[in-house]
């Protein structure tokens, strides 16, 4: 019987001790003088979250398929936990073995999101290891950083040893077989980081400098070692149906975020929405094989008893065989009562007809997104979604039986007007009004419409990277406006309204438009206690503000600032697979309010082709095939026909969608 790293009375004191223990059903184990690298794999977040993050449970599953490897996982203490650690001095550990994370070859960090980053400093530091790159020694582990976040590193870059850019199916191997060979010649720990810094898409922060103009925008940026690359190629996994997926995945003894098995049908978007980082990063689109998706998804309820699967893809209505494997899926599990799960629909006949089979139409609720509330919004943003469009998904979706929706929207997206605004909450009015078109007898009781805003963050690697954040009083000041419009909605009792903090907002801003000179204002702000800053009960704004002060940083400088068109970005050293000019070119014709057709219409020139070749991995046949399609379906447009190049849209169900 394993020896569990926190004694009995620290399990009682704290909340869900399943936290910490490990041994879970499908987790690995391994005779730790048997393997030479031991890999540690860390989400910088409660377990619950981390647990539900598939990334981490695909490199589990390559990492300990190596004999030679012994991959194990941790995540952040929650602050119960952390505070005894520290008055106890019991160092972090990994789940798996109960052993500390020091004693590891490498901690491996998933960056999922900004708001994590002094999470990131708190496992360094419950670990024993010295937060700063510079300062670690022979003894020490090899930090790595991945995942979306690390497409801008910068504001991070003094606490890694490297970064992996891209998807890690491609050449993780390279780098652990480079770490056995280093140890092999007796290389020490900068020899080792020289051969990284040779493998395609890995960033070695220390190989580089960076010079300021006095304006404080990037002079250069270049590498001061021979073997840096000058520029980082993410990395890209071709082949989808052929490269590792976990058949057997880790199952948490307490309830998960997403409790659920997860089945990625496919990678990337054909959509090109304007504000979406992950529809850019993820070009170009791929799918995986119908054979391969329904033998994972046998294996996989098969092997953790989970009683649903979720199907993950930016947009799923984009799969081409989504009807074959839906239907398949909901043969296959009907004895068993699995339950299937369906982000990223558009609404039309097939997802009413699918999700009438697999969900309880009364208990369940229907997610649009339209993002933006007037037509004029829509095009800028290059939604392709049109208010006929909404309106007659909400209208077929209640006419169905349900009568629960959710509307996402952003406040803050480039050129919005008050009008603009005010149109979030006609829309949602208007929605209303198709339920209470329905005859009585079809309806039931009232509509539960529930309205929820975010603030928008212009990202790096999105058409609007070089727009401006509104300040926190004008976001402040739009959710006010939609609040106040709601309230003389005839409907407005059908409706509620949720909106996002605008101080999160901010922070998220900074750190995702960052550059290294931030890296201080992490640091000092972890050691007066800022942790779980994604987390509203403990983040401390007005002390992320005085550090800044103390630092002479200024938060406008990263926010609320325009961009020139030739301004050198923290992250313009990264080749993410699209082109900067195709991004400027986005950002004009969204401000021209102009909409891009979708990959499988028309190729945009967004530079992704350049990893293989054809519109996003198709052949153009095909495209036409989609494209007449998708003429066939579309509804005919009222707007202006110059503005208006794209028809088909997409709506999200049950909320997932990220």
């Amino acid at each position: 019987m394993r020896k569990l790293a926190l004694p009995d009375d620290i399990l009682l004191q704290i909340e869900k001790p399943a936290r910490y223990t490990g041994g879970e059903v499908n987790s690995v184990m391994k005779d730790k003088e048997a393997v030479s690298i031991r890999f540690c794999m860390c989400f910088p977040d409660v377990y619950e979250v981390g647990m539900s993050h598939l990334g981490i449970q695909i490199l589990y599953d390559m990492f300990n398929k190596r004999e030679d490897t012994w991959c194990e996982r941790v995540y952040s203490p929650w602050v119960d936990l952390d505070h005894i650690m520290r008055e106890r001095n019991i160092p972090l550990f990994a789940l798996e073995s109960q052993d500390p994370v020091r004693e590891f070859d490498f901690l491996g960090i998933t960056l999922q999101y900004e708001m994590c980053y002094t999470n990131i400093l708190q496992v360094l530091d419950l670990a024993g290891i010295p937060l700063l790159a510079t300062e670690r020694g022979e003894d020490d582990p090899i930090v790595i950083g991945g995942g979306p976040c690390s497409y801008n590193p910068e504001p991070i870059a003094d606490f890694f040893d490297f970064f992996y850019i891209g998807e890690g199916e491609t050449v993780y191997d390279q780098v652990l077989d480079a770490y056995k060979e280093n140890k092999r010649n007796g290389g020490t720990r900068m020899d080792y980081l020289a051969k990284v810094a040779g493998i395609e898409g890995m960033y070695v922060p220390a190989f580089y400098d960076v010079t300021y103009h006095e304006d404080g925008t990037v002079a250069s940026f270049a590498p001061n070692h021979p073997l840096a690359k000058p520029v980082i190629r993410k990395q890209v996994e071709m082949g989808l149906s052929d490269t590792f997926y976990p058949e057997k995945p880790v199952v948490p003894f307490i309830r998960a975020v997403q409790d659920r098995v997860v089945l990625e049908i496919q990678r990337g978007c054909i959509r090109g929405c304007r504000f979406c980082q992950a529809g850019m990063l993820y070009r170009p689109i791929r799918a995986r094989d119908l054979a391969f998706l329904k033998e994972r998804a046998k294996l996989m309820i098969q092997n953790t008893g989970m009683d649903e699967i979720t199907l993950s893809s930016l947009s799923s209505s984009d799969y081409k065989e989504l009807p074959e494997l839906v239907y398949y899926l909901i043969e296959e599990f009907r004895e068993q009562k699995i339950n299937i799960s369906l982000p990223s629909l558009r609404i039309d006949a097939f997802a009413l007809d699918v999700m009438s089979k697999v969900q309880d139409i009364r208990k369940s609720s229907l997610t649009f997104a339209p993002e933006a509330g007037s037509q004029r919004m829509r095009n800028v943003i290059n939604k392709g979604l049109t208010e006929e469009n909404i309106l007659q998904g909400a209208s077929d979706a209640f006419a169905a039986g349900w009568n629960r929706v959710k509307l996402y929207f952003m406040l803050g997206l480039p050129g919005e007007t008050k009008q603009d605004i005010g149109e979030i909450a006609e829309l949602g009015n208007k929605i209303a009004e198709c339920y209470y078109k329905l005859p009585k007898q079809v309806r039931r009781g009232k509509p539960e419409i529930v309205i929820s805003t975010s603030f928008f963050v212009p990202k790096p690697f999105t058409p609007f990277q070089w727009v401006p954040m509104n300040a926190m009083e004008e976001f402040l000041q739009k959710q006010r406006i939609v609040s106040a419009r709601l309230k003389e909605m005839r409907n407005g009792r059908s409706i509620r309204y949720n909106w996002h903090d605008a101080d999160t907002t901010l922070m998220e801003g900074i750190f995702a438009r960052g550059d290294r000179r931030l890296s201080k204002s992490i640091l000092d702000a972890y050691r007066a206690g800022c942790i779980y800053d994604a987390w509203s009960e403990y983040f401390k704004f007005g002390l992320w503000m005085e550090i800044f002060k103390q630092n002479g940083v200024d938060p406008a400088f990263y926010t609320t600032r325009e961009r020139a068109q030739d301004e050198i970005f923290p992250w313009d050293f990264i080749d993410a697979g699209i082109t900067k000019e195709f991004l400027w070119r986005e950002y004009q014709k969204g401000l021209a309010e102009v909409v891009t057709p979708n990959c499988r219409r028309a190729c945009a020139g967004c530079g992704a082709n350049s990893f293989h070749g054809g519109v996003c991995y198709e052949e153009r046949e095909n495209a036409k095939e989609a494209e007449n399609e998708e003429k066939k379906n579309a509804p005919r447009q009222k707007q202006n026909p110059e503005k208006i190049e794209e028809t088909s849209g997409k709506v999200r169900e049950g909320g997932m969608d990220a």
